[in-house]
């Protein structure tokens, strides 16, 4: 796999097949779909590789609008240049006349195949872009919660750029807009809406006094509010007149927004022991994205909501507030049963609509040992780019340390990005299907949007309004020739791919990112396209986008059938790929491209993506989203984990997932993305409980329980959102945390135990080698 992940590190790309059929009728064969994820903004991490930056703007070509890169024809005498694309000639403008053979510029360096443009701002146009930060507060949770929450609200405040615009919305039974630019008085106030109601983004704007911003620019016009920050709001031109007193810069309100948390109580409303408090969940966020909406449209804005349970009042209500009404279950969705999930999750996608056409994000950090509705805020949050964090308390370490990463810098920041728009430039023979991911489908139909529809399709560009480091965009092709019925390849032995991701950095500026690559298609001979197809497989990014296309049908299509699904699609891939003698198991053979692929679909069909049970809605909607917006490592801890053994006779070394990896005098580290768990051995827990480990003479015993302790922090450091990190002993309540994920080659009808003081798993599932035999027999039947 070291190509495919130095291929990543160079121009942020996975491909599923990097050698492509080159017919509709061999590509049909492939069962696994012909995709690429895509990371816009790889390079911003601290180990990846540096991308160029250029500091004027992209050339693009005058008939398809790709932009300028390695792979186009030059003449550097009659400055000419032929797009790859559409083969367009087009002439350098004057300002490229010096180029030649010996002074070429950056985009056509053959190593700078992804690039990006900081090009200057237009005369006139140079006011700052801010970024604006919209708090969003529940407060019909308990005072100790609430005290945990204000605690880390002003930890982030602190953290915020002092250019940063913020604002403050907390909700109960109503909703109330409080203002940060106090009257000369300095007494605080705050608009407070009816939390029954929907209101209208135009009512919003009108109730709370506010003009609104016409595309392209902002509003000096409307009612004028009084306020300390009035002059510098208009000044930058951020937002629209009024608005000044809803959002002000980090350096003049934090001292006002610190005392309003200061002084926050939780919701005055009275609750009788048998119903739920009413929270308005929806109308807050409804009347935050009427706020965000008389900012300026390239003005950066994020909706940062904390909720504290489900909504029970007004739009997005999930359930009522009798507490003898259960909120809905999976079996409820399966038998439609759930009496408010349709209108919720219309309510949510309208409110997903009206964010995405602002530019605007939804982030939710939902901590509550019940369901907050997550399931039915799922498009709102991924077609925005938002965040999402899932926590039983404010306390909890997970939502803390994950909060406090948003506004960190250096480097593990996430470095969010805003107003992100992101759009693909193909060959002449490939057509987009669609995409899945945090982002939304923006209509443009051109010569290359297929009329299949993955995911966001229809389309050849997307919105991000929200993007990071390790936001990752799945992409489905279809190959289309020209020509029905002929090939694609004879025209060119090669075909290009181009993204062009157009955003606004975290420090305000405009910046184009442009990533093109080229893959071939494969030879006509059905034999030497089978081989070449093989041997240019990722199976690791294969699983991922596996993984990704099984959830969305498992949303989208009634009566889904993952696991059958999975298991069907493996078996013909093992049957149009494999070696092996018709009849005859035991001669099964996959090729090392294909070796691992049964293992991670074993796994696939067993993780949080596929099965649902033991799990609620908002879970699986948690787990899904996340797995829909990282990069293929991660994701593929997610699916399948990692397990390392640390030992006294050895050093760490990765193990087998299987329960026979299980010993006495071993600690386990089980890297599982959204928890981490050291186990461990019972031995070693009895040599733990008799402080052994503090005797001067006993230093490698210190060291070996020090050791998983130090690789776990590391783990969580770099990781958003922060995993739950879980120490376990053998044979207590915890450790089911790490027999969950284990492959049970020994249950309870294992005739041994594979290790002495070993453990087994008590479950009826199968385990890989009898996965993997059943496979064998399947594929070698005669079809």
């Amino acid at each position: 796999m070291a190509e495919f992940v130095e291929a990543e590190a160079m121009n942020g790309i996975r491909m599923s097949w990097n050698v492509w059929p080159s017919t509709k009728l061999d590509a049909s064969k492939c069962h696994i779909p012909l995709a690429a994820l895509y990371t816009p903004l790889h390079g911003a991490g601290p180990h990846s590789n540096p991308v160029t930056k250029l500091n004027y703007a992209p050339l693009r070509c005058r008939a398809c609008r790709s932009v300028l890169n390695p792979f186009c024809s030059v003449d550097y005498q009659a400055k000419i240049w032929i797009c790859p694309f559409c083969h367009q000639r087009n002439s350098f403008p004057h300002h490229y006349a010096s180029i030649s053979e010996q002074n070429v510029p950056g985009e056509l360096w053959p190593q700078c195949t992804t690039v990006e443009y900081v090009p200057p701002p237009m005369p006139g146009n140079e006011k700052t872009a801010f970024q604006v930060f919209l708090l969003v507060i529940d407060t019909c949770i308990i005072e100790e919660e609430l005290g945990y929450l204000k605690t880390s609200l002003m930890q982030a405040i602190s953290l915020m750029p002092e250019n940063a615009l913020v604002g403050l919305i907390t909700f109960g039974g109503h909703v109330q807009v409080h203002k940060l630019g106090f009257s000369e008085f300095g007494c605080p106030k705050a608009y407070v809406f009816r939390g029954s109601k929907e209101l209208p983004r135009e009512q919003v704007i009108d109730q709370l006094g506010l003009s609104t911003v016409p595309t392209g620019g902002f509003q000096r016009g409307g009612h004028q509010s009084a306020g300390t920050g009035a002059g510098a709001g208009n000044r930058n031109g951020a937002y629209s007149s009024g608005v000044e007193s809803f959002l002000l810069s980090v350096a003049d309100c934090e001292f006002t927004i610190n005392s309003l948390l200061d002084e926050l109580q939780r919701d005055s409303f009275p609750v009788t022991s048998d119903q739920r408090p009413a929270r308005c969940t929806g109308a807050a966020l409804k009347v935050a994205a009427g706020l965000l909406s008389a900012c300026s449209p390239d003005t950066g804005g994020r909706i940062i909501s904390f909720i504290g349970g489900p909504c029970t009042e007004g739009p997005g209500l999930i359930v009522s507030k009798d507490l003898t009404d259960p909120i809905r279950s999976h079996k409820d969705l399966a038998k439609v049963s759930a009496t408010h999930f349709i209108k919720a999750v219309k309510f949510y996608d309208s409110l997903a609509k009206q964010l995405v056409s602002q530019g605007h994000v939804l982030d939710v950090f939902a901590c509550a040992v019940d369901q907050v509705g997550v399931m039915e805020m799922k498009g709102a949050i991924e077609l925005t780019g938002g965040l999402i964090v899932l926590a039983e308390s404010f306390g909890h370490s997970v939502f803390k340390d994950s909060f406090r990463r948003v506004f960190e810098t250096g480097d593990h920041s996430l470095n969010l990005s805003f107003n992100g728009e992101i759009e693909i430039n193909c060959s002449k023979d490939v057509k987009v299907q669609g995409a899945i991911g945090s982002c939304a489908s923006l209509g443009r139909k051109g010569v290359s949007t297929s009329d299949i529809v993955v995911g966001q399709g229809g389309t050849t560009a997307w919105k991000m309004c929200g993007l990071d480091k390790n936001t990752t965009l799945a992409f489905f092709f279809e190959v289309n020739p020209t020509i029905q019925g002929s090939s694609a390849g004879p025209a060119a032995q090669q075909f290009f791919l181009q993204f062009v991701t157009q955003y606004q950095h975290s420090d305000g500026q405009l910046r184009f990112r442009v990533g093109t690559i080229t893959r071939r298609w494969g030879e006509s001979s059905a034999t030497t396209s089978t081989e070449e197809m093989v041997a240019g497989f990722d199976q690791e990014a294969a699983t991922v986008i596996l993984a990704r296309w099984a959830s969305f049908k498992m949303e989208s299509e009634d009566e889904f059938d993952a696991v059958r699904f999975l298991d069907r699609l493996l078996i013909r891939v093992s049957q149009r790929f494999g070696d092996y003698r018709k009849e005859d198991p035991t001669s099964f053979r996959l090729a090392s491209t294909l070796g691992l692929l049964p293992q991670f679909m074993f796994n696939l069909r067993r993780s949080q993506f596929v099965q649902v049970f033991n799990n609620s809605p908002d879970e699986t909607a948690y787990f899904r989203m996340v797995l829909n917006r990282e990069n293929v490592s991660n994701s593929l801890v997610m699916i399948q984990p990692s397990l390392i053994s640390y030992s006294l006779s050895s050093p760490p070394d990765p193990v087998l997932l299987d329960v026979a990896s299980i010993a006495p005098d071993r600690i386990l580290l089980l890297d599982a993305y959204f928890s981490v768990v050291i186990f461990h051995g019972m031995t070693v827990a009895q040599w733990r409980n008799a402080a052994y480990h503090l005797q001067p003479d006993q230093v490698a015993l210190a060291q070996l329980l020090q050791v998983p302790q130090d690789d776990a922090q590391g783990i969580i450091t770099d990781r958003f959102p922060v995993p739950r990190l879980v120490v376990c002993d053998q044979h207590k309540s915890q450790a089911r945390f790490l027999l969950a994920r284990l492959n049970p080659s020994a249950t309870y009808n294992s005739p041994n135990v594979p290790v002495p003081g070993g453990d087994i798993i008590f479950t009826d599932d199968v385990s890989l080698q009898v996965f993997v035999e059943h496979l064998q027999r399947l594929a070698v039947v005669q079809s």
